[in-house]
Parts: C-alpha cells; structure tokens; sequence
C-alpha cells in the first residue's frame, strides 16, 4: 500500500511501519479538514482510540482574572503510530469526517516524549 502526502506542513508519514487501517490519513482513505490542534494523551486504554486533554485559560469578568480549563477530546489512533504513542506525550491531532459518535479528529504525529 502507498504512502500519501496529506497536505499539512510539517507532519511527515510515518515510515516505520504498514497499516491496514481504513482510517489512516497516510494509509487509508481519511481526508483531514478543519482544524489542526495539539494535546496530551491522557488515556490509551480503547482499541484504536487516544483521550487527549487540551489546556486552556477562561477570563472571568466579574473577578477580573484567569481561571484554568481543560477539554478532553477522543481521537482516533491509527495502526501505523499506535506503538510510537504512549500517555503522557504531546501530539497533533486533525479533524476529519465523524468516524464515530464521539471520534472526530486522528493523530497525525508525536511532538514531544512525555510532556506533562
């Protein structure tokens, strides 16, 4: 099976290994779209599925400062990065179609080994 370029600047195929996943943007048919994004893995534990958090500040007006969030967002992992990503590293994720109820956006590549 062949290699595709899928068009976003700076995430290279990964080239350690095949994937038989439908769902691989390098190996299968998904297109990404939309929006490009980073996070945290903080669960492995689904088959083919990465819980990333996101890490954001929220103005309060009425205290006239920032408060800290976070955002859990279920994205899909494909078979060809699945050994390469553990919980606790920062990856980019890109949106796609829906391939699930929850599932919206696929793991593109590892940024950063065990970013906290």
């Amino acid at each position: 099976m062949s290699v595709r370029n899928i068009g976003i600047p700076g995430v290279n195929p990964p080239t350690a290994r095949e994937c038989s996943d439908k769902d691989c943007p390098f190996h299968g048919k998904s297109r990404i779209r939309g929006k490009i994004t980073k996070g945290v893995v903080v669960n492995k534990k689904s088959r083919n599925t990465v819980i990333i958090r996101q890490d954001y500040v929220q103005f309060v007006k009425k205290y006239q400062r920032y408060e800290r969030r976070n955002s859990r967002l279920a994205c899909h992992l494909p078979e060809c990065l699945n050994q390469e990503i553990e919980v606790g590293d920062l990856v980019r994720v890109g949106e796609s179609r829906k391939l699930s109820k929850t599932k919206a956006f696929i793991v593109l590549d590892k940024l950063k080994t065990g970013a906290a």
